[in-house]
């Protein structure tokens, strides 16, 4: 006999303002940004009051502050935001492996995770992530919805066609020039127009516009660390070729470490010699997956730790202490152009390839 899958979404309401407003009852209610507060900070998070005047994460906070003069900002504290979203993860590990699914499950799980934290969750059950996931976006604030097995394509059909996961705003334009405005209308276009048009995105665009998605759930697992290293074919103490493979290193694991969304407080550089004697040197910093920040660390480390009398065999980079977050929320004084710099490559290097851009001095020769 046939068993539908039941799969809930669970994400936490503007989590960033969500923790500030538990630790101060007085933030409730009022337009709350946070993020950096010089005029070349973006905004980082903002409660749905802030919203109602038009400003959204990753916004100028210049062009935030004119929406909304009276807006109150606070710079953040990533610790506490860890410690929550671990508290989070915590609850619903102890309770989902016990139970197979049942709306009333999942309500009372949500009822949980606000007594033992305070803060409030969206969910919505349905029968694949995708329908779960657009299902939860559309009941924030502190909602929840349940989308019948079969009603999944109904349920689809009258949202705008930027609110299924992965169109972006130039796909968006692009449907929005073909008159497709809504999912019902991409549903019924021919699946061979949109695989024409699009590629395998097309394909996989109209498999979503008709509510499919055979995606797994995978277990949760906690990743302590993201790393990689080199064990050169000859030792060298070429100094130029080893800051190349330092950088080249550095680029791989902190665009991985956007990929997954996380941040980190802690890196370290790995050297081994000719002679096998290996050695670390690490150090803490605030939590951020910038290259430009990553990169000049490692740069540090390896001057503090390298001795250049020595034939290097082997180097290595490796980032601890991770958390959730992007490079949005991580830069608050960074400028609006190097978030949109940072966005730029990694789109690039999802479509073309992780080592069709790089930094100048990371490339190999």
């Amino acid at each position: 006999m046939f068993h539908a899958r039941h799969i809930a979404h669970l994400d936490l309401d503007a989590f960033f303002v969500s923790v500030e407003c538990l630790r101060n009852t007085a933030l409730r209610g009022k337009p709350l940004i946070v993020g950096g507060s010089g005029d070349r900070g973006v905004v980082a998070a903002c409660s749905y009051e802030a919203r109602s005047f038009g400003i959204h994460s990753a916004m100028p906070m210049k062009l935030a502050r004119r929406l909304c003069p009276q807006a109150i900002i606070i710079s953040g504290d990533m610790e506490q935001y860890s410690y929550y979203s671990k508290l989070i993860t915590s609850i619903i590990a102890e309770k989902v492996p016990v139970f197979e699914k049942s709306s009333l499950f999942t309500a009372e799980l949500k009822k949980t995770i606000f007594k033992e934290s305070g803060l409030p969750i969206s969910y919505a059950l349905a029968s694949n992530k995708l329908i779960s996931k657009v299902g939860t976006n559309e009941v924030k604030p502190n909602g929840q919805l349940e989308i019948p097995f079969g009603n999944e394509k109904s349920f689809l059909a009258p949202l705008a066609v930027q609110k299924m996961p992965g169109v972006g705003k130039e796909t968006t334009q692009l449907l929005n020039r073909m008159g497709v405005e809504t999912i019902k209308t991409l549903s019924e276009i021919p699946v061979r127009l949109l695989h024409n048009l699009m590629g395998k995105s097309g394909l996989d665009l109209w498999k979503k516009a008709q509510g499919m998605d055979n995606s797994p759930v995978v277990p949760y697992r906690e990743q302590k660390s993201i790393s990689s290293e080199e064990t050169f074919s000859n030792d060298t103490i070429d100094m130029q070729f080893l800051q190349q493979e330092l950088i080249r290193l550095t680029e791989k694991i902190t665009y991985e470490l956007r990929q997954q969304n996380k941040l980190t407080g802690c890196v370290t550089v790995k050297i081994r010699y000719a002679n096998f004697d290996t050695h670390t040197k690490q150090v803490s910093i605030p939590y951020s997956s910038a290259d430009h920040i990553l990169i000049s660390t490692v740069k540090q480390l390896f001057a503090a730790l390298y001795d250049r009398r020595l034939l290097v065999r082997l180097i290595g980079v490796r980032f601890t202490h991770l958390i959730p977050g992007n490079h949005q929320i991580n830069l608050f004084e960074d400028s609006q152009e190097s978030i949109r710099l940072y966005q730029a490559i990694d789109s690039i290097k999802n479509r073309f390839g992780v080592q069709i851009i790089g930094h100048a001095a990371g490339q190999r020769r």
